[in-house]
């Protein structure tokens, strides 16, 4: 039943923001798919703080094909979820005395299946990622094993929201 109610409420609000979006991101149509991946590169570079890149990006699947936007979107995140990761990387040390919140769950799904487990957490819509990838960056996985699981979670993911947002903005 709470399950239920969330994704009620993340639906219904996907479509609120893309409908009042959508007449807000005429400035973005002129810089098309490289908007997208600035957008979600920026969004996606903040470490523990949610910025709301996917609400701009369901916005945009009103007037770019979601295809094409969830492949730009996508990447571009996947290099902003760098920060998580280079935080893990270069701080290894100080992040396993101080034990951030699921940190050693995800650190124990790493160990088991990197790539898998990155991909599923990318995909799916996980306001905690960062944790993920500041416990790939401390078991120094290989980065392009981090950077290839995370942009196909986050191509899916991207690709479904733009659908949304485009589906939103055609039936609201």
């Amino acid at each position: 039943m709470k399950n239920d109610a969330f994704r009620f409420f993340l639906g219904a609000s996907l479509a609120v923001v893309a409908f009042y979006l959508s007449s807000k991101l005429d400035f973005l149509k002129e810089y098309g798919y490289i908007g997208a991946f600035l957008v979600a590169l920026i969004s996606s570079a903040t470490v523990i703080l949610p910025a709301p890149g996917w609400a701009v990006i369901g916005g945009m699947g009103s007037f770019l094909d979601p295809y094409l936007l969830g492949v730009f979107a996508g990447v571009g995140s996947a290099f902003g979820e760098l920060t998580g990761y280079m935080i893990g990387y270069g701080g290894r040390e100080s992040i396993d005395r101080n034990r951030l919140p699921d940190y050693e769950r995800h650190k124990k799904w790493l160990k088991n299946a990197d790539v898998v487990a990155l991909f599923v957490l990318a995909a799916l819509p996980n306001p905690i990622f960062d944790i993920a990838g500041i416990a790939a960056g401390a078991l120094k996985i290989p980065l392009w094993r981090f950077l290839l699981a995370v942009s196909l979670g986050k191509i899916l993911k991207f690709v479904v929201v733009a659908h949304l947002g485009n589906f939103a903005i055609a039936y609201v």
